[in-house]
């Protein structure tokens, strides 16, 4: 998983370096590089180390396909043009699990209640996608805390919690 090269997820670079292991790319490249600025930013993440620990076990029984995924797939990428045909832009792009972009869609008010239908209609999620949106989700979470700061550090604390419940 990964990409050709690294880019950014907003201003924030993202290390896109190739790793055969899904579970190691997103503990080192997404969550363990997030952690790393965070720790910089002042972030006290008790829980990192545990939680970095557990990921490879989230995915002994899940594998995913690499797909092609946006990595900041929100309600404020997407639109229309004037003649309704979708548009999305300011990607992070990058080979991972396909569940990393439909996790982002529900983080920040979600899409319509359409889009997940005819998502899920053409390729259902996999079992076990609920415990993975919040992990998922983390990542974006400990982004908006080294870009911004405040209140997202208990968020990721809460999440970090839910996680390894």
């Amino acid at each position: 998983m990964g990409w050709k090269q690294n880019n950014t997820i907003g201003s924030t670079p993202q290390i896109n370096t190739w790793t055969a292991d899904w579970a190691e790319f997103y503990a080192q490249h997404r969550l363990g590089y997030q952690f790393q600025l965070a720790k910089h930013q002042g972030g006290h993440f008790p829980q990192q180390e545990r939680l970095l620990a557990a990921i490879p076990l989230m995915f002994a029984d899940y594998q995913p396909q690499p797909s092609l995924v946006h990595g900041d797939l929100w309600g404020g990428n997407a639109a229309c043009t004037v003649t309704g045909e979708p548009v999305i832009f300011d990607p992070a792009t990058y080979f991972g699990d396909r569940e990393v972009d439909i996790a982002m869609t529900e983080l920040f008010g979600g899409f319509p209640a359409a889009f997940y239908h005819g998502y899920n209609e053409v390729f259902p999620l996999d079992p076990g996608y609920e415990k993975r949106k919040t992990l998922y989700n983390l990542y974006h979470i400990l982004n908006h805390f080294n870009l911004f700061g405040g209140g997202y550090s208990a968020q990721a604390n809460r999440m970090i919690a839910q996680i390894l419940a």
